[in-house]
């Protein structure tokens, strides 16, 4: 017998304006999961989002991995990559260049973050190591500006991370609201939230950080809630509590059909909460996997602007070389 629907069902949330969409991914492991992760790409590819956002893992350590990824996104599809960026552990000149490089490949958009720290943190921190999120904010905006000539006196979009829940090594959700603004004023463009539970936390985070004079845009992070694992996982890294319910119709779930099928109704019920709420968007952490993402985006309906179908850079370049080899041939 399946278990009670965790979140009423509602008509898809009538917005007037288009609802921002992106996804998260995260570099490949090795040729196997580099194959499954281009099939996603293409599957994602063509639910026309925002931007993709490329994770980068801590101290640099897939930035190898990570920069190739982002690099055949900006040149083999349409997908316009946010590219994560940690700071903790390096230093202000390791970090200016590897925000020039992401620069010279094409990045415009970059989410800063502090980065989980070692689990033995040295006893003296590196010389010129940057400590904090604001400070990797303020130090993409200096790389910014002397490569504004490159930029055309551009803008780079910069992100930040946001907790509807307290951070676990945060005083207070006060404490983090400081901090969001912190960022906002070093110069941060807009902010994705972390996976929440609960579908209040989103709207509370908003009415506190819009009380405390931040203005950018909050955008809820959410993922298909498909495994009991996984979001027990989850639960341990964020140091959030899960919904009971959650876990518990997961536990009783007869298979892996049943487990994804009430995964996506609590994703579908705290994705439609957040945008009754008042979100600008929506970003579905993929787990490089697309169908319960895609099936979650499919239960919202949501209003997306239309646009001219581009062809991705490869598809231009293959499509000038037929041109070209159709040309000596008729001439």
């Amino acid at each position: 017998m399946s278990p009670p629907s965790l979140i009423q069902a509602s008509a898809p949330s009538s917005h007037s304006a288009p609802i921002a969409l992106s996804y998260e991914l995260f570099p490949p492991r090795n040729e196997a999961a580099s194959l499954s992760l281009w099939d996603t790409i293409g599957k994602l590819e063509s639910t026309n989002p925002d931007y993709v956002s490329v994770t980068y893992g801590a101290n640099g350590s897939n930035r190898d991995t990570a920069v190739d990824l982002l690099n055949r996104l900006l040149t083999e599809t349409s997908l316009l990559p946010l590219a994560h960026l940690t700071c903790v552990g390096s230093t202000a000149d390791e970090l200016a260049d590897v925000i020039s490089e992401l620069l010279d490949h094409g990045v415009r958009g970059i989410l800063a973050l502090r980065g989980d720290l070692p689990n033995e943190a040295p006893e003296q921190p590196r010389a010129g190591s940057l400590t904090y999120a604001q400070d990797l904010i303020e130090l993409i905006r200096r790389v910014e500006q002397r490569r504004s000539a490159l930029l055309c006196a551009g803008k780079v979009a910069i992100g930040v991370a946001a907790y509807p829940a307290r951070h676990p090594e945060s005083p207070s959700i006060e404490h983090d609201i400081e901090v969001l603004l912190a960022k906002q004023r070093s110069g941060a463009d807009f902010a994705i939230t972390q996976v929440f539970f609960h579908a209040d936390q989103y709207k509370d985070l908003v009415n506190r950080a819009r009380r405390a004079g931040v203005s950018i845009p909050i955008i809820p992070g959410v993922m298909p809630l498909t495994s009991l694992r996984r979001v027990q996982r989850l639960g341990d890294l964020t140091g959030v509590e899960p919904s009971a319910k959650l876990l518990d119709a997961l536990g009783r779930a007869e298979n892996a059909a049943e487990s994804r099928r009430i995964g996506v109704e609590e994703t579908v019920g705290l994705a439609r909460a957040a945008l009754d709420a008042g979100a600008p968007g929506i970003h579905l952490y993929t787990f490089n996997e697309h169908a319960a993402a895609l099936e979650v985006l499919d239960k919202l309906q949501l209003l997306r602007p239309g646009r001219p179908q581009i062809p991705s850079r490869a598809a231009r370049a293959s499509q000038s070389t037929r041109v070209a080899t159709d040309h000596l041939v008729t001439a």
